[in-house]
């Protein structure tokens, strides 16, 4: 996964300035940042430890340690200069990174493992060449100290070929996110002002934006997850638009559904790709990283649930499991009730809405526990034992449909159907409603 400006920090290397700086600069900073990593695998600030500064164009050494989060500065160090920043620490094994320059806007990272607190000297790293470019004092280096260096100089050249690569990623994921969320709102905008087309276009935009910072690292959950957003929101303009556009011949109005159903997929698997990822990944100890992790978190599995919904629905039927799941798991994050109550009506609709009636049923009723009058679910459980046939239910479908044709209001455009099968029951079934939905059942009139 790439980069701080969403994920983590640059490798430590040696990276070239893009920047130009003034010709009268002659101090500039250097700052940097040392971490342990433990025997365990994690990876803490290392506070106190010695940081040893080299010139190594001409003879000069400056000195000073870590902060209580393992970081360090030196404000005035010569511009012009070429350094080697050593790292030491009783508890740790020294390391050190070469060819450092100041004033580029660069730190210096460096990482330590467990060790016997050796302290580099000057000496030490002429033996590997790690400071000055001429051999050392006493003679030229020999033949295992040539190899060490070598050694170095090709791992040098990887980390920061590597780094390159990670900061011109970086640009694109951000100019992405950004170009792409302006198109996602300027998409939703046109959504609710009725302008199909224009939301369509927005819509499309912000794909093509995320699908370029995707190429730079498809490893992106935030990303992937707005993503899903825009598939999702241009899938139900497609899917609206097929239905009501009466200009639309058979084949014509079968191509654009086409079109919708293949958003929902995609959505769909985006989405749930983006929730794995999160779930893939250890929480943040920093407070400001858990906040965003957790938003990121919600955000993911919200859009999940909605983006199954959408597709277990006008796709493909046989995932109202999957569609589930994902509902269970953003329900089991929501902290906001009302929000919790419409995720458990959607799922269960979604349940009904691809012929899981028996299921849909269970989740109807967990909703009327804590909510008897709730119009929607009171008329989807009574929708979910009329749609099993069984004559055994009917009575207490009647009961929730009546519920529902008493509390829902008169505009609800649901409640003439609902009137009408409750006609339909008492004609052909003589199954009356009970006053009194809930209790059981009476059977029905001989």
């Amino acid at each position: 996964m790439i980069g701080k400006y969403f994920v983590g920090a640059l490798a430590v290397a040696i990276l070239l300035a893009v920047a130009s700086v003034p010709t009268f600069a002659q101090v500039a900073e250097l700052r940097g940042k040392v971490t342990m990593k433990q025997a365990d695998g994690q990876t803490v600030p290392l506070v106190k430890a010695q940081i040893d500064v080299f010139r190594t164009d001409m003879k000069a050494q400056y000195k000073t340690e870590t902060n209580k989060n393992g970081e360090f500065v030196f404000a005035g160090l010569p511009f012009v200069g070429t350094y080697t920043v050593a790292v030491s620490h009783p508890t740790a094994a020294p390391n050190y990174v070469p060819g450092v320059k100041v004033g580029r806007g660069v730190p210096v990272e460096i990482t330590v493992t467990p060790g016997d607190g050796r302290r580099l000297t000057l000496e030490d790293l002429d033996k590997v060449g790690g400071a000055s470019p001429n051999p050392p004092a006493g003679g030229a280096p020999s033949a295992a100290d040539k190899a060490k260096m070598e050694e170095l100089r090709k791992k040098n050249e990887e980390i920061e070929a590597k780094n390159k690569k990670v900061t011109e990623a970086n640009e694109i994921i951000a100019r992405t996110f950004k170009a792409g969320n302006e198109a996602l709102t300027a998409a939703n905008a046109a959504s609710n002002g009725k302008q199909s087309d224009v939301a369509v276009q927005k819509f499309t935009e912000a794909l093509t934006q995320y699908d370029e910072g995707l190429a730079a690292d498809p490893e992106q959950p935030a990303l992937l997850t707005n993503k899903a957003v825009a598939l999702k929101g241009r899938g139900v303009q497609r899917y609206n638009a097929a239905i009501t556009n009466k200009s639309l011949d058979d084949a014509g109005r079968t191509a654009a559904l086409d079109a919708a159903k293949a958003d929902f997929k995609s959505a769909a698997e985006t989405a749930t790709k983006a929730v794995a990822m999160l779930k893939g990944q250890t929480a943040p100890t920093d407070p400001a990283e858990l906040d965003r992790y957790n938003k990121n978190k919600y955000a993911a599995m919200l859009t999940n649930a909605e983006s199954m919904r959408l597709f277990v629905s006008k796709v493909e039927p046989a995932k109202a499991e999957e569609g589930l799941a994902a509902f269970k798991e953003y329900i089991a994050l929501e902290t906001d009730p009302a929000k919790k109550s419409k995720a458990q009506l959607d799922a269960a609709q979604m349940l009904l809405d691809s012929g899981q009636s028996d299921k849909a049923l269970v989740e109807f009723q967990a909703v009327l526990q804590s909510q008897p009058d709730s119009p929607e679910a009171n008329l989807g459980a009574g929708l979910a034992l009329y749609a099993q046939q069984d004559k055994e239910k009917f009575q207490e479908a009647a009961n929730y449909l009546q519920h529902f044709v008493d509390v829902a209001p008169d505009s609800n455009p649901l409640k003439a159907d609902a009137k009408a099968i409750l006609a339909e029951l008492k004609s052909t079934e003589k199954v009356v409603p009970d006053k009194n939905p809930g209790r059981p059942a009476r059977k029905p009139r001989p």
